[in-house]
């Protein structure tokens, strides 16, 4: 049986495909297909496998939700809740999408109009002050369904403390609602912060229409061609999530498919040896970068896709700028080049696609340099690329406003781009007070490979790591990831006047709801494990630090953890966050985060290791433009390279999904995983 997995980019749809019986891999990368993604998902899949029976497992990476987010297009919807909360949506939290200036353009994602009150309250201890008014929840209902709205979402003050009165106005909307679309706050996000809760659930209505629709045509698809196993979706926290599950909350899909990407970067690099790594993955349209650090990702409770667009779910951090190969350059009016963040996506494409953009992109600057071969284009759409074309728009665009010849201007766009790349790299490392020195850098997508060597310079990175398939890492992460179910519980106590058989209660309900989840899932577990974390602050902070727990499960049974182990963990993860303790401080909790995961077994990478030896020749040799001057290059095929092969650049090393630069002064060595090490020539 083979399992596949699949990353829909805004440019390429990856496909990696791997055979469980002896561990080897194919991959493809055809074109997104738009405005229905599905269309290129099925395509992919189908250049690699001819029969789907054949297939045990899909796992997805999807944009379908991030998509719909920014670019609005999610449903109709309305909103039921707490009489005098109509406009917590708008408020925000008095943030404004311009630092200065008296005005600021936002319009949430549900209209002022559909967005209805009822009596009910909730006290913020859980008391019950005035019971819902179910009458007016199904009055209120009736109304939103007459106006064309295709979701709900029941949003009531204080339900993370007591959800009876939102669980009672949901059961009576479920009972007369016209499809499965309503969502509620207390099972979205039952955690303290009304903003925060009503954005996160308000945006889940928002998407359930556009995703749930777009996954059910790609399940009954698949099921139309023969496939009978397991259809997963990747979450934003790195693992993967039942298709029903995804459906219910597809506020977990944003940022899937980048999130995938870190998964197989972190697997790959620390089992080469490197578990500091600094990912960059270059796609069409965007630069990804996310940190990773002792094998870890880096985990944010909440995120904003875009301004007022809040989403608190647990998601790698990854930091997205656009500039990607699809990303177009433009001279402003003060003649300054700036790249993107308008992409030229997959259709037109770049002005070397020849299929209508006449803009110039970052690809046209490569192909116009010589570092792309325009006679064998990545992902089988095109068969050459027009690099006059190219190049004239370059000299239009860019030449002509800045007085600088074709490969000038080709190189000013690189510079400007590598710098912007170098830019967000700052950001996750030297920002965060992280030394890029001690990290390797790993480019993948299918442009990340080509900037390798500007960024080892633009940031002193050491070394890279280019892994085997570069150009489809998402679409392997999502075979590696784990299944993984995140929960949260507000607690809002102090640890000396905490009840702990009710914190056990939570641990322990959060843990049979996860277990429950693994055990339906028909994909086969290494192993099943349950970790908790607590949000906690000193009496009076506004900002908490998380504390890791070292509580045991045994047999499926929490064992209670005391409060001097609560104390003991959050002293010493204060202590590492900032350097200190507060004397006489009082020490409080505000929420619980568990996550129960599922370890999925991970395939040995070195069946992806070249099966060659022998001294590698060059199969051509090319001109290729370096800073002022043009350098004789050799070009090897990449996949061909045995084990122990050292490259000394200047030297292209091409791949059907992507293509590896290495620039004079540097070299690569191919590891025995099959991986390129980029480093200095002179490092050792």
């Amino acid at each position: 049986m083979k399992i596949v997995g699949v990353d829909v980019g805004g440019t390429f749809t990856d496909v990696f495909v791997l055979n469980e019986a002896d561990g080897t891999a194919a991959v493809a990368k055809v074109p997104t297909t738009r405005p229905d993604q599905s269309g290129g998902f099925l395509n992919g899949i189908g250049q690699q496998v001819d029969d789907l029976s054949k297939i045990s497992v899909v796992v997805h990476g999807t944009t379908a939700g991030t998509n719909a987010l920014l670019e609005r297009k999610g449903a109709k919807i309305g909103v039921i809740t707490t009489m005098g909360l109509r406009d917590v949506l708008e408020m925000r939290r008095r943030d404004r999408p311009r630092t200065w200036g008296l005005r600021g353009d936002f319009e949430p994602v549900v209209d002022r109009r559909y967005r209805l009150e009822v009596p009910e309250r909730t006290l913020a201890d859980g008391t019950i002050r005035t019971p819902v008014d179910l009458d007016a929840v199904r009055t209120a209902a009736t109304a939103l369904a007459d106006q064309g709205c295709a979701a709900i979402a029941i949003l009531f003050a204080n339900s993370y403390a007591n959800p009876q009165n939102e669980t009672l106005a949901v059961q009576a909307v479920r009972a007369i609602w016209h499809n499965e679309h309503v969502s509620c706050s207390s099972e979205i996000l039952p955690e303290i912060r009304e903003f925060e809760r009503f954005s996160t659930t308000a945006l889940n209505a928002y998407l359930q229409p556009e995703v749930s629709g777009y996954l059910d045509r790609l399940e009954s698809a698949l099921k139309q061609d023969g496939f009978g196993g397991e259809f997963m979706i990747v979450q934003s926290n790195g693992g993967v999530m039942a298709v029903d599950t995804a459906c219910k909350v597809p506020v977990r899909t944003a940022l899937s498919g980048p999130a995938a990407g870190v998964i197989a970067a972190g697997y790959i690099a620390s089992i080469a040896g490197f578990p500091d790594v600094i990912t960059g993955d270059m796609g069409g349209t965007s630069f990804d970068v996310s940190l990773i650090a002792g094998g870890q990702s880096m985990l944010s409770p909440q995120t904003s896709i875009d301004f007022g667009m809040v989403v608190r779910t647990p998601m790698i951090e990854i930091t997205t700028i656009g500039a990607g190969g699809g990303s177009i350059a433009w001279v402003d009016k003060g003649g300054l080049l700036n790249i993107g963040p308008e992409s030229a996506g997959s259709n037109p494409g770049p002005v070397a696609y020849g299929l209508g953009n006449d803009r110039p992109t970052v690809t046209d600057a490569n192909v116009v340099l010589g570092r792309i071969d325009p006679d064998n284009p990545i992902g089988g759409k095109l068969t050459r690329l027009d690099v006059e074309a190219a190049a004239k728009a370059i000299d239009a665009h860019v030449g002509a406003p800045l007085n600088l010849d074709t490969h000038q201007a080709a190189e000013a766009i690189l510079r400007v781009a590598n710098s912007r790349m170098a830019g967000a790299i700052r950001l996750v490392s030297i920002e965060r007070g992280f030394d890029p020195k001690r990290f390797a850098f790993m480019p993948f997508g299918g442009g990340g490979a080509l900037h390798a060597g500007a960024m080892l310079a633009e940031v002193g990175i050491a070394r890279a790591i280019v892994p085997r398939y570069p150009g489809v890492t998402s679409a392997m992460g999502c075979v590696i990831a784990d299944m993984r179910q995140d929960f949260v519980q507000t607690i809002n106590a102090l640890v000396d006047q905490l009840d702990t058989s009710a914190l056990t209660g939570f641990m322990q309900d959060h843990v049979d709801q996860g277990m429950a989840m693994l055990q339906a899932a028909q994909t086969t577990f290494e192993a099943r494990k349950a970790g908790f974390e607590l949000d906690m602050a000193y009496i009076g902070q506004t900002h908490t630090v998380a504390v890791p727990l070292d509580v045991r499960v045994e047999d499926g049974i929490v064992q209670p953890p005391t409060k001097a182990q609560i104390e003991a963990a959050f002293d010493a993860a204060y202590a590492a966050t900032f350097g200190r303790l507060l004397k006489n401080g009082v020490r409080r909790i505000l929420n619980l985060r568990s996550a129960v995961t599922g370890t999925r077994p991970k395939f040995d990478l070195e069946t992806l290791a070249p099966q060659t030896n022998g001294t590698p020749a060059p199969k051509a040799t090319r001109r290729v433009h370096f800073g002022n001057t043009w350098r004789d290059t050799a070009i090897y095929n990449r996949l061909a390279l045995p084990v122990g092969t050292k490259i000394t650049g200047p030297a292209i090393l091409e791949q059907p999904d992507t293509t590896v630069l290495i620039e004079p002064g540097l070299s690569g060595h191919v590891d025995r995983f099959g991986n390129t090490i980029i480093t200095r020539s002179e490092a050792t």
